[in-house]
C-alpha cells in the first residue's frame, strides 16, 4: 500500500492530520453548549461573528475543488477553465442582496434548511420535500470531489497506488473517511468552523509561496506562458485529423469566439447555483446578524484572488514538465517536485485539510435537511430536539457514503464534472428559494412542477454527454437548443424550470388553486438580532421551530 514515501513528507503530513482530527473533537467543547440540539449542532448556536464567519464560508466555498479541479482543468488544456475565477466574483453582489433576507427569515421563524423557508413560505410539504431531496442530491457530488481530492494527494505520496487490492489502494480514503465522519459526528458545526482557521492558514502559505517560488525555478511567468502556448499548439497540430472529427478537444489557453458562451455560462450558472447549496445556507446562517453577512460579501472576495492564482498553477504544471496521466494529479505533483519535504508535506496536509472542512459543512447540511424536511415533516412530527440532533448526526454518516458512490461510480479524471453535475440540480431550487425571498407570486404547484422539469430535464442532458473516459456524465456543457453554440447544462434546465413555473402560475391562478397560507410577514425578511423573536435563537428552548 505505501510505495517509495518520502518519511518527512509523511510525517509531516500524518503530524498536520492528527492536529486537525483532535481540533475537530476538541470542538466539542469550544463554546460549550448542548449539541444534542439542532440549532447548536448543526448550526453553532447561531452565534459566528464576522472573523470565525469569513473562515467558515470561505473554508466552505474554497475546497479540494479549488486546489485540485480547477488547476488539473487548465493542465489539461481546457480553454474554460478559468470561468470559475469571473464566477466567485459575481456570486458576492448576488449574496449581498438576498442572504440577509434568508438570515433575517430563518431566525425569526426558526428556520434550519432553506427547504424550511419554502415550506413556510408556500405551505407545501411537497414541494419542502423536493427542495431538501435536491440539496442531498447535490450535496453528494460535491463531497466526493473532497473525497477525490484526498486520494489524489495519498496517491502522488506515493500511498495506496500498488496493490491489485481495490480495497488495500483504497484503504487510506476510507481511513480519511472515517475520521471524518467520526469528528463530524462528535462536535458537529463547530468542528469544521475550528479546523478552517488551521485550513486557511496552511493554504494562503502554499499558495503564496508556490506562486512566488515555482515560477522563478521553471524560467518566470513569460516562459511559463510560451511553454504552455507550445505544448496546446503541438497537440492541436498532432491530432488535428481526431479534432476535426470531434475525437477530440483543442486546446488553448484563452476561449475561442466558439467557446465563450461556454465560458460565460458556466460562470454565470455556478455564480447562480453556489449559494443555493445547503451547506452554503448552512454557513449563513450559523453567523450572528445580518451585518455579519454583509461584511463577508464583502471580504470573501480575497478567495477569489487566491483562487486565480492557484488556476495558474495548472500551467506552471506544465511549464515544469508535470506528466500525470490523471490531472487532478497536476498540482499535488508539482508541489512534490518542487518543494523541499518538508512542505510539501504541509502543502498536502493543506489539499487534504481543505477537503475535510466543506466535506463536514456538506454532511452536515445534507444531514440538517433530512431532519427537518423529511424525519419531522412526515416520519415524527413532535421529534424532539435531542431526536433532530441524533437523526442528522446518523444522517451525516450515511451521506458520506453516498458521497464515495460517486467516487467509485464516476470517472475521477475530470473531478470537476462532480462539482458541475450538482450545480445541474441544485440550480432548479433557486425559484422557490430566491424569488419568494421577494415575492409569492409563483403558484407552489408551479414551483413543484417547474422543478420537476428542471431536473429531469437537465439530468436527461447531463445523462448523454460522452468524453473520452466516460459514456455518460461526461461534461457540464450540450448545444443549445435549436443552435451549436455550448453552455452549461445548468442554465438551459433552469431556463425550462422558470418557463413551466410562470406559465403554469398563470394557469392555476386562473383555476383558483390554492395557493395554501404565507407563515411570513414583511417585516420578517428585515429582522435583525436583538428584534423580537431573534434573540431567543441561541437559546433551543425557547426558539421558534416551524
Amino acid at each position: 500500500m505505501i510505495d517509495n514515501v518520502n518519511g518527512v513528507v509523511l510525517g509531516v503530513f500524518v503530524f498536520l492530520f492528527l492536529l486537525v482530527t483532535v481540533l475537530g473533537f476538541a470542538a466539542a467543547r469550544w463554546r460549550r453548549a448542548d449539541l444534542d440540539s439542532l440549532d447548536e449542532w448543526g448550526l453553532g448556536g447561531r452565534g459566528f461573528g464576522t472573523f470565525i464567519a469569513w473562515f467558515l464560508i470561505g473554508g466552505d466555498i474554497y475546497t479540494a475543488y479549488t486546489f485540485i479541479a480547477v488547476p488539473a482543468t487548465l493542465y489539461a488544456g481546457s480553454a474554460v477553465g478559468f470561468f470559475a475565477v469571473p464566477y466567485t466574483i459575481v456570486v458576492y453582489p448576488l449574496i449581498f442582496l438576498f442572504l440577509p433576507r434568508l438570515w433575517s427569515v430563518s431566525h425569526r421563524h426558526g428556520y434550519v434548511t432553506p427547504a424550511d423557508f419554502v415550506q413556510g413560505r408556500y405551505d407545501s410539504r411537497g414541494l419542502a420535500l423536493a427542495i431538501a431531496l435536491t440539496g442531498i442530491l447535490a450535496t453528494m457530488p460535491y463531497i466526493a470531489l473532497q473525497l477525490v481530492g484526498m486520494e489524489v494527494v495519498l496517491q502522488v505520496m506515493g500511498i495506496g497506488t500498488t496493490s491489485d487490492s481495490w480495497f488495500v489502494n483504497h484503504l487510506p480514503l476510507f481511513i480519511a473517511f472515517t475520521v471524518l465522519a467520526a469528528y463530524t459526528y462528535s462536535s458537529g458545526l463547530r468542528a469544521p468552523a475550528l479546523i478552517a482557521f488551521v485550513k486557511d492558514t496552511l493554504i494562503y502559505i502554499v499558495i503564496i509561496v508556490a506562486v512566488l517560488y515555482i515560477p522563478s525555478q521553471v524560467g518566470g511567468w513569460d516562459h511559463i506562458f510560451a511553454t504552455v502556448t507550445e505544448s496546446f499548439d503541438t497537440f492541436n497540430s498532432e491530432n488535428a485529423d481526431a479534432i476535426a472529427a470531434g475525437e477530440a478537444t483543442p486546446k488553448a489557453v484563452m476561449p475561442p469566439d466558439v467557446a465563450q458562451w461556454a465560458y460565460a455560462s458556466l460562470a454565470l450558472g455556478s455564480a447562480l447555483a453556489l449559494f443555493m447549496y445547503p451547506h452554503s445556507v448552512t454557513g449563513v446562517l450559523s453567523t450572528r446578524s445580518r451585518s455579519v453577512i454583509r461584511r463577508n460579501a464583502a471580504l470573501l472576495p480575497a478567495y477569489s484572488f487566491l483562487l486565480g492564482l492557484l488556476a495558474l498553477l495548472g500551467f506552471v504544471a506544465i511549464a515544469a514538465g508535470v506528466k500525470v496521466e490523471n490531472p487532478q494529479q497536476s498540482v499535488p505533483q508539482l508541489f512534490e517536485e518542487q518543494f523541499s519535504p518538508w512542505f510539501a508535506g504541509v502543502a498536502f496536509a493543506a489539499i487534504v485539510i481543505g477537503a475535510l472542512v466543506p466535506a463536514a459543512i456538506m454532511s452536515i447540511a445534507a444531514a440538517n435537511l433530512w431532519t427537518r424536511n423529511v424525519y419531522k415533516a412526515f416520519i415524527n412530527r413532535h421529534a424532539t430536539h435531542a431526536q433532530e440532533a441524533t437523526q442528522s448526526k446518523v444522517v451525516s454518516l450515511l451521506v458520506k457514503f453516498g458521497a464515495l458512490v460517486f467516487v467509485l461510480a464516476l470517472s475521477k479524471d475530470f473531478a470537476i464534472n462532480l462539482q458541475l453535475l450538482g450545480g445541474v440540480w441544485i440550480l432548479q431550487t433557486l425559484p422557490a428559494i430566491v424569488i419568494g425571498l421577494y415575492t409569492r407570486w409563483l403558484h407552489r404547484w408551479a414551483l413543484l412542477a417547474g422543478w420537476a422539469v428542471g431536473m429531469a430535464y437537465g439530468t436527461w442532458l447531463a445523462y448523454g454527454v460522452s468524453s473520452p473516459v466516460q459514456e455518460h456524465f461526461g461534461g457540464p456543457l450540450v448545444n443549445f437548443p435549436g443552435t451549436e453554440t455550448k453552455v452549461y447544462i445548468a442554465l438551459i434546465a433552469f431556463l425550462a424550470n422558470l418557463l413551466v413555473c410562470v406559465v403554469l402560475t398563470f394557469v392555476f391562478r386562473a383555476m383558483s388553486l390554492d395557493e395554501g397560507v404565507d407563515q411570513t410577514h414583511p417585516q420578517d425578511f428585515h429582522a435583525d438580532m436583538g428584534d423580537a423573536g431573534v434573540d431567543r435563537e441561541l437559546s433551543p428552548e425557547t426558539a421558534p421551530h416551524a
